[in-house]
């Protein structure tokens, strides 16, 4: 019996990061929103599988800032009435990011 070699093909793998934009739904434009940015700090509209350090890649890929701090702040499901009808007022999960000094974003009005 012949013996067969098998051809090991290495795969070289590009060091990148990928940015997932999926993660940031959009930025919450409220009167709090926009005062927080004076502080440099916004708030997004995040999935709510999200976790803080893939918020802060996305922030910063996207947006091309660099973040100091990510907070998280989860909203639970409501129920709503309409006379007999019950309903259901969705939660959400939403992301304050904080920018180092130096770094602004112009997504707010002013």
């Amino acid at each position: 019996m012949a013996t067969k070699k098998t051809a090991t093909k290495e795969k070289k793998v590009e060091n990148r990061t990928v940015v997932n934009r999926a993660v940031i739904t959009h930025p919450i434009i409220t009167e709090k929103a926009v005062t927080m940015s004076g502080q440099d700090k916004y708030v997004f509209l995040v999935k709510k599988e999200s976790t803080k350090p893939e918020v802060k890649k996305t922030v910063e890929g996207v947006y091309k800032v660099e973040v100091d701090q990510v907070h998280v702040i989860n909203t639970k499901p409501k129920t709503r009435r309409l006379g007999r009808t019950i309903g259901v007022k969705s939660g959400y999960k939403k992301a304050i990011v904080t920018l180092k000094k130096g770094h602004k974003l112009d997504i707010l009005p002013h």
